[in-house]
């Protein structure tokens, strides 16, 4: 079966990862599935939060945000309703949790990652790019302190990526976009470790509710699209 954009069903869209993307944040990624731009940028502080003082141990934190004219139509910004969603908590948190499970927090030392994910532009899948970009971001940001000795060892054990599946018709796919996103089934974002370990799995049935068949077809796909993530993400970290 051939998708709206010409991929087929186990394919991930074009992903684009591009470093030192603002001048001043200690790490910064644009990253791109497809329609979707994520702009993330980490920022480093030496300090944590009051709870995590005298601990030893860092923290690693992240916002997420869309900008009024991601999406087809304009959408007020949350700051100005004086508001912010449950979706972008939710998403924050959920960003947050993923960086976090790749992070030494003693050896980062009683020093802070704060990462703002910026959406561009939604066409689908906004939350797993900006897990996806994050990390990279985050890792240029590790590098940044470790440059400076401000820790003590180091914080990164590992990595992490994510990507969208889902059931559209009868049929599931890797990475959707929002047209197939809006239609399918079943929904579903996966996060995974660069080791080949579930960190999240949010899977939603939309419509009818989907079997272990389904679901294991899905997290096999997912495997796939995020082991394809991590080799993009290390290719981005040696350039």
């Amino acid at each position: 079966m051939s998708r709206q954009d010409g991929r087929t069903p186990d394919q991930l869209r074009p992903i684009t990862i591009t470093r030192d993307w603002l001048t001043h944040a200690e790490g910064s990624v644009l990253v791109e599935f497809g329609g979707t731009r994520v702009l993330c940028a980490a920022s480093v502080q030496d300090s944590v939060p009051r709870w995590r003082r005298g601990s030893g141990q860092g923290w690693v934190t992240a916002e997420y945000a869309m900008l009024p004219r991601a999406t087809n139509t304009r959408n007020d910004r949350e700051s100005v309703r004086g508001k912010i969603g449950g979706r972008t908590h939710e998403i924050s948190r959920l960003i947050g949790r993923s960086l976090r499970a790749c992070v030494d927090y003693k050896a980062l030392g009683e020093n802070s990652v704060l990462i703002d994910c910026d959406v561009l532009q939604a066409d689908g899948g906004t939350r797993t790019a900006a897990i996806t970009g994050a990390y990279v971001a985050l890792a240029d940001a590790v590098a940044w302190m470790r440059k400076r000795k401000m820790c003590p060892g180091d914080p990164l054990v590992g990595s992490v990526a994510a990507v969208s599946v889902g059931v559209v018709g009868t049929v599931p796919m890797l990475d959707l976009c929002y047209t197939e996103d809006v239609a399918a089934e079943t929904d579903m974002n996966v996060v995974m470790t660069g080791e080949g370990s579930f960190v999240e799995v949010q899977g939603t049935a939309e419509g009818a509710p989907f079997d272990r068949d389904a679901l294991n077809q899905l997290l096999d796909l997912a495997v796939t699209g995020c082991e394809e993530l991590t080799l993009h993400q290390q290719e981005a970290l040696r350039a």
